[in-house]
Order: C-alpha cells, then sequence, then structure tokens
C-alpha cells in the first residue's frame, strides 16, 4: 500500500520504519519538512510531503501526532484528502500538565473520546483506534515471552478496520476488535494504564494481551 503518515515525531517515524520493512510505500507529511530532512536520508524508502500532499498519497492515512493538534493537523491535510480512506487514530487526548503519581490527565471525558470528536469533525473518513497504547519501541513486532501482544483497535467502518488488522498482523500483533467508535472511550485510557510502570519504575517496554477462554 501507499502509506501517509501525519507527524514527525517517534511515534511517525517508527511506523513508517515498520510499513518500510514490511514492503509499503510511505510519505510523511508535516508543516516543516524540514524536521524529516535527516529521517528520509537515514531511511530508503522513506518520503516526505507536505501534510496535504501525504494525505492524497496515502491509500491508508495514519494520524500520528499530540493530541492537542490532532484535529489541526487534519484539517491541515484536508478533509477532501481523507475521505474514505481508513485513518489510523493513533493519538491520545494527553493534557498539557504533567502525571500524578504516574498517572496523566486527559482534555476528554469518558462520555467522549478523542476520536469520536474528530470522527465527529469529519465524517467522511473512516478512522480505527490503534497504536495508541503501547510505546513506539514495541510498534512494530515486538518479542515478548507471553507470545504476540494484542492490539485493541475500534472504528464505525468494517472495511477500515480489516485494513487496519492487517497492518497489525504485519506487525506481529494479534488484533481485539472493540466494535465501533464510542469503544475508543476505553482504548485511549490504556495509554494511561501503560504509562504508569514508564512514570514510577522507567519501564517502558511492555504491552497488553487479552487472554480468552478455548
Amino acid at each position: 500500500m501507499k502509506v501517509g503518515i501525519l507527524g514527525s515525531g517517534d511515534v511517525a517515524k517508527s511506523l513508517a520504519r515498520g510499513f518500510i520493512k514490511h514492503g509499503h510505500q510511505v510519505m510523511l507529511g508535516t508543516r516543516d519538512t524540514a524536521k524529516l530532512k535527516e529521517f528520509v536520508t537515514e531511511t530508503p524508502g522513506a518520503q516526505s510531503g507536505s501534510l496535504a500532499d501525504t494525505a492524497k498519497f496515502g491509500e491508508l492515512v495514519v494520524l500520528a501526532v499530540k493530541g492537542t493538534v490532532a484535529l489541526d493537523v487534519l484539517k491541515a491535510a484536508g478533509a477532501a484528502n481523507l475521505a474514505a480512506k481508513p485513518v489510523i487514530d493513533a493519538t491520545n487526548p494527553i493534557a498539557e500538565a504533567p502525571p500524578t503519581n504516574g498517572v496523566l490527565k486527559f482534555f476528554t471525558n469518558f462520555d467522549q473520546s478523542l476520536m469520536e470528536q474528530l470522527q465527529s469533525a469529519l465524517p467522511a473518513v473512516h478512522f480505527v483506534k490503534a497504536f495508541n497504547s503501547v510505546g513506539n519501541a514495541a510498534m512494530v513486532n515486538p518479542q515478548f515471552a507471553g507470545g504476540k501482544p494484542t492490539m485493541f483497535i475500534c472504528g464505525n467502518d468494517d472495511k477500515a478496520k480489516a485494513v487496519v488488522s492487517g497492518v497489525c498482523d504485519q506487525f506481529g500483533w494479534e488484533t481485539a476488535d472493540m466494535g465501533k467508535a464510542e469503544a475508543a472511550r476505553a482504548i485511549e485510557p490504556l495509554c494511561m494504564l501503560w504509562c504508569i510502570p514508564g512514570f514510577i519504575r522507567n519501564d517502558w517496554f511492555h504491552a497488553f494481551k487479552l487472554l480468552q477462554r478455548g
């Protein structure tokens, strides 16, 4: 696939490497392409462009930016460039405030997730929540003694979720489909839980696994 990644930080770069590793074409989009000059030079197969060009390029688009700027980035990418495409929403609604005893603060509440806000603002886009509850170091083909970790996803479009499930499989994850967009109210706070060992024990390499009967 052609994959457009909106973002220039560690998550965007880690996912870009993963997509390139598995044979996809990748463009990273940012407001300032100078931020990605070194990465593109050092990463064969990566290219960079504007947010709009990246959204146009991608058959699959990944939103990998801070939650506080997610909507602005999508608007700059262009609703028409994203319409009817699967968009992996890897964002979290982390507030601009320090954690309390290792627990992050969110700017959303339990009645509406960030992904629901984005879906409401861009109804023609097929958002799928994924890759928000693990650190960038373990996003692509992580090796754990307990086997494959679980990637919790949700979204309103079944075809988009099938595409994202395929990516998760390539990247070494078991996929657990939690249903429609409302499930992001539960999936986004997994970021809080995932971060606690990091903040209190400096342990940043772990993931969740859903155990099922039979």
